[in-house]
């Protein structure tokens, strides 16, 4: 069952709704008492219905919770889709570059409002897990960038993140800083990947993804990282990812 509904968020668009799509499995329905982990994910109108995509692709995340029977709920926040760059600066935690623009990032206040007001409120409307033990974060390209951020920076609130093309080549030494400098919990999981195919798209790709995978091994943390075979930058191929990052995130979890 997937709920659908407005919110807004202040810090970037004023008042103007965006949507919340919440998945909640059918058993709730059963089990009244059962409480469930939650998955956050980023850029939701990808997430779940190919009519409400960008490019009329979604991740299927829906029929794989079905299929699979997956205990547990999703929740998946519109990005802000403002032509002035809007998704770039509300999903970038660090000021960056790109086309001879300059963005200015907005990613802390994106957290916060994710943890001081998203949370909150689903953890109020929703059967849910609300401990950092099955609370997880998830999402592509920016919004792969912005978990690992997430699971790093609010390592209080995420234990688990799964990133797919995160968007290192933005700021990468700030992201090798990011990690360095984190105190991170050492039952902390985070799974990182990115498409063979994708690795031309930028310079110097295959070096900052190594660089940031060690610094994340030196962390000790449980790491999955790979190089999707033959993997593009689109949500197709993050759809073929999705049993391979779920499985990760629901590894060997109490």
């Amino acid at each position: 069952m997937i709920e659908k509904w407005p919110v807004s968020y202040p810090a970037s668009t004023g008042a103007e709704d965006r949507n919340v799509y919440v998945y909640v499995p059918d058993c709730t329905e059963e089990e009244a008492d059962a409480r469930f982990p939650v998955l956050y994910m980023f850029d939701g109108h990808n997430v779940f219905f190919d009519d409400d995509a960008t490019y009329g692709k979604c991740w299927g995340m829906k029929e794989y919770m079905d299929e699979t029977e997956t205990p547990m709920i999703i929740v998946a926040v519109e990005c802000n889709s403002h032509p002035d760059n809007g998704r770039l600066r509300e999903y970038s935690p660090f000021n960056f570059s790109w086309k001879k623009m300059n963005i200015r990032g907005e990613g802390q206040d994106t957290m916060d409002w994710f943890t001081r007001v998203l949370k909150p409120m689903i953890d109020k409307r929703y059967p849910t897990m609300p401990e950092r033990e099955s609370t997880f974060i998830a999402g592509s390209s920016m919004g792969g960038l912005m978990s690992l951020y997430a699971v790093i920076k609010y390592n209080d609130v995420f234990s688990r993140a799964a990133c797919l093309s995160p968007s290192l080549w933005t700021a990468p030494w700030r992201v090798t800083d990011l990690v360095q400098r984190a105190k991170l919990s050492p039952d902390t999981v985070i799974y990182m990947d990115y498409g063979s195919r994708e690795m031309g798209n930028r310079k110097a790709m295959r070096k900052v993804f190594a660089s940031v995978t060690a610094r994340l091994m030196e962390k000790k943390v449980w790491l999955t990282s790979r190089i999707v075979p033959n993997g593009d930058h689109c949500e197709a191929c993050w759809k073929e990812q999705i049993p391979v990052f779920m499985n990760v995130l629901e590894y060997h979890r109490k």
